[in-house]
């Protein structure tokens, strides 16, 4: 006796020849309609719909096999209403069942009744009955990508061989055609990385402000990775990892919070360990953290010739999809392209603070060598004169005229010693503050008059002072290149209650020049908008100090 043919092949031609005849035409459709696109969900969609069609089925769906072989990592369906979808809840995760068995033994399947089938382990509820049933491998490359199911044939008749042999061809197309897709986007995934890679190297070498360069790091950090929110961590002075900088799709109050060292996630952080985390809810190594709330987290070392200089965390939400081989790979190029530009913009402030303190001090040997010694030998000269003088005016007038020089003698000696210091101790809000003002004085061409309310320098903590006179610097930019005012006021009161009942510090910067016009520009207010909302606090616009309400008003607040 013959050997029986193998499951989907189709019975011999005696008989039968029409009926192949006649699917052959549709089976070329459908192998062309499958290869018709590059977008790798539409793709799955096509194949999902074009089956259908193929074998006359009521419903159908692709199960993409997660990487580590461990259920599904995608469910793509076909035939069953949205409505339908919502009331049954999770959609199959391939861990059990007649899915999980697929997945566990990739050989095509055909059931006249998938009830009756010992591996079936029954529907949910709200699911639709079905009956018949079709399952079919698709291979990439060798590999098992994911199963193709049908079932529910609609003239109620049960699968036959011809169905099966069908299906496998088109499977096979179809593997195809999501080898290209998935080729393709890669390559548009690796696009993305590249130029995110280019707008952080590009944001971190600029001269910017620091704080700016590293918020675009974690804007693009997000982006690239589809996280819900892009965190970046450097060293902290008492040890562990400080939150430096948060993009995040919510306001936040992470910044400047800090994991300690004790922490085993910073242990391998600072040893230059990558860390993968398929649930932030559920470890407890994240509980102090930013990122407890969120799902799958993959946290990078910023590392660059073996020295960690921060760490990067981007969290999803929770219920996605743990960070695939490629999107950790990807990361961690992206994370060693962010450190090598952190490495660099500190070299390059390196030197530029190194050429700032060479011109103070070759100032200070200036007016040391040559201006003191001149002013100096202009008194004595002046001494000399008072005493072969014999006007007691010219006399009383020429000694008060070397007293002066005598006074501006001790202020440039007191300026060279002040030149000639390494570094200044840390200074207060109010004199960071005046700083500023005195700063943007001279693109200006006037200086902005200020007022002060309340201990500012007590009261204000470090977290928030340092965002206020970001805010600062900001706001008196803008009035700089845009505003064309004549007056400025500045005023920074630590005694204002918030909304919300706490007590805060509000900065507030008022204009007589021409406003905000519509249309115009927002990118520094949104600045401004965030760096509030970083530190639980806002910032709104009102009108100006011009005639009329002419110019602009920029209220900052935030709490202590």
């Amino acid at each position: 006796m013959p050997p029986a043919p193998p499951p989907g092949s189709p019975p011999p031609r005696e008989g039968v020849s029409t009926e192949l005849l006649a699917r052959v035409p549709k089976l070329l459709d459908a192998m062309r309609s499958v290869g018709s696109g590059l977008e790798l969900h539409s793709t799955l969609n096509r194949i999902c719909e074009t089956a259908a069609d193929l074998a006359n089925a009521r419903y159908a769906a692709i199960g993409v096999v997660a990487e580590d072989g461990d259920g599904l990592a995608d469910f793509v369906h076909h035939g069953v209403d949205e409505t339908i979808v919502r009331r049954i809840g999770h959609l199959p995760d391939g861990r059990k069942g007649l899915l999980g068995a697929l997945i566990r033994d990739p050989e095509p399947v055909r059931l006249t009744d998938l009830r009756e089938d010992p591996r079936s382990c029954g529907f949910p509820e709200h699911h639709p009955p079905m009956r018949s049933f079709i399952g079919v491998p698709i291979r990439v490359q060798g590999d098992v990508f994911g199963n193709l199911y049908l079932t529910d044939k609609r003239a109620g008749e049960p699968f036959n061989d011809y169905d099966l042999a069908m299906i496998r061809v088109l499977a096979t197309e179809a593997g195809i055609a999501i080898g290209n897709a998935r080729l393709y986007e890669a390559a548009q995934q690796r696009e993305r990385w590249i130029d995110g890679s280019v707008a952080v190297t590009t944001a971190l070498l600029s001269g910017d402000d620091i704080d700016d360069a590293l918020q675009v790091v974690a804007e693009q950090a997000r982006r690239l990775a589809g996280a819900s929110a892009g965190i970046v961590l450097l060293p902290a002075d008492e040890g562990g990892l400080e939150v430096a900088a948060v993009a995040a799709e919510h306001p936040t109050n992470a910044l400047g919070v800090v994991i300690p060292a004790d922490n085993g996630i910073v242990a391998e952080l600072l040893a230059g360990r990558p860390v993968f985390v398929d649930d932030a809810a559920t470890d407890p190594r994240l509980e102090a953290g930013p990122v407890h709330a969120y799902g799958p987290v993959m946290l990078l070392p910023l590392c660059r010739d073996g020295r960690v200089l921060g760490c990067l965390a981007m969290p999803r939400a929770p219920g996605e999809h743990p960070f695939t081989r490629t999107e950790r790979a990807l990361g961690d190029r992206f994370a060693a392209q962010a450190a090598l530009a952190l490495m660099l913009a500190d070299a390059q402030r390196d030197r530029e603070r190194l050429a700032v303190y060479e011109d103070r001090d070759r100032i200070a040997r200036d007016l040391h060598d040559l201006v003191i010694q001149r002013l100096f030998a202009t008194g004595m000269v002046l001494e000399s004169a008072q005493r072969a003088s014999a006007v007691p005016e010219v006399r009383d007038g020429v000694g008060g005229a070397v007293d002066e020089l005598d006074v501006t003698i001790q202020e440039i000696r007191s300026s060279v010693f002040a030149l000639r210091q390494p570094a200044e101790a840390p200074a207060g809000l109010r004199t960071r503050v005046l700083r500023e003002i005195s700063t943007a004085a001279v693109p200006l061409g006037f200086t902005p008059s200020h007022r002060f309310v309340g201990p500012v320098d007590t009261v204000v903590g470090d977290l928030t002072g340092k965002n206020l006179i970001a805010a600062l610097r900001e706001t008196l930019s803008n009035a700089c290149r845009h505003a064309h005012a004549t007056r400025i006021e500045v005023v920074v009161d630590a005694t204002v209650t918030l909304p919300d009942g706490r007590r805060g510090v509000r900065l507030t910067v008022a204009d007589d020049g021409v406003g905000i016009p519509e249309g115009g520009r927002r990118s520094g207010l949104h600045n401004l908008e965030r760096r509030a909302e970083t530190v639980g606090g806002t910032s709104r616009i009102g009108p100006g100090i011009g005639e009329d309400g002419g110019g602009a008003t920029v209220r900052w607040e935030a709490p202590y």
